[in-house]
């Protein structure tokens, strides 16, 4: 018989010294297991929004640099597949290439100075951002006032 599935989203961290980097930017786990001195595995509760950066190197240089925001989805929520997440999640911002990368840092920085956690910020200006700088254009800044606006909101769905 096998066991039902938890509710968890789990994504899998890998650290290997100038050659591949998987790391949460941020986020709100509730499960932290040590697989050995490398690896660990993050359990995301349903709903919650975290950030997941992967980095690849060769001897060339940068191979692989991604950001993707996900949301932790519900059991039977339909979810999109991302390596190294299980199930997968709803995506609200998936960009590839350092330049764009780092862009979005300087997004959830500007957010982080609003002192606002980033896990609470309303998906939408995630997927806001993706799809300016998708365009090549610059995303509009969050404010508190939508801020206040989407908790607004939030508090009302509940």
């Amino acid at each position: 018989m096998i066991a039902a599935r938890d509710d968890r989203t789990r994504v899998d961290l890998l650290w290997i010294e100038k050659k591949i980097e998987r790391w949460i930017r941020f986020g709100r786990p509730v499960e932290d297991q040590i697989l050995d001195r490398r690896r660990r595995r993050l359990g995301f509760a349903p709903g919650s929004i975290f950030a997941f950066v992967r980095w690849a190197s060769n001897d060339f240089g940068t191979v692989v640099s991604r950001i993707d925001i996900l949301r932790a989805v519900l059991p039977g929520e339909p979810y999109q597949t991302v390596p190294g997440v299980d199930p997968g999640g709803d995506i609200l911002l998936r960009l590839s290439g350092w330049p764009k990368v780092q862009r979005v840092f300087e997004a959830i920085d500007a957010v982080d100075a609003l002192d606002i956690d980033p896990a609470d910020t309303a998906p939408d200006h995630w997927r806001h951002v993706h799809n300016r700088l998708a365009a090549r254009e610059t995303p509009r800044p969050y404010t508190l006032e939508r801020h206040r606006a989407w908790l607004a909101r939030k508090g009302s769905l509940q």
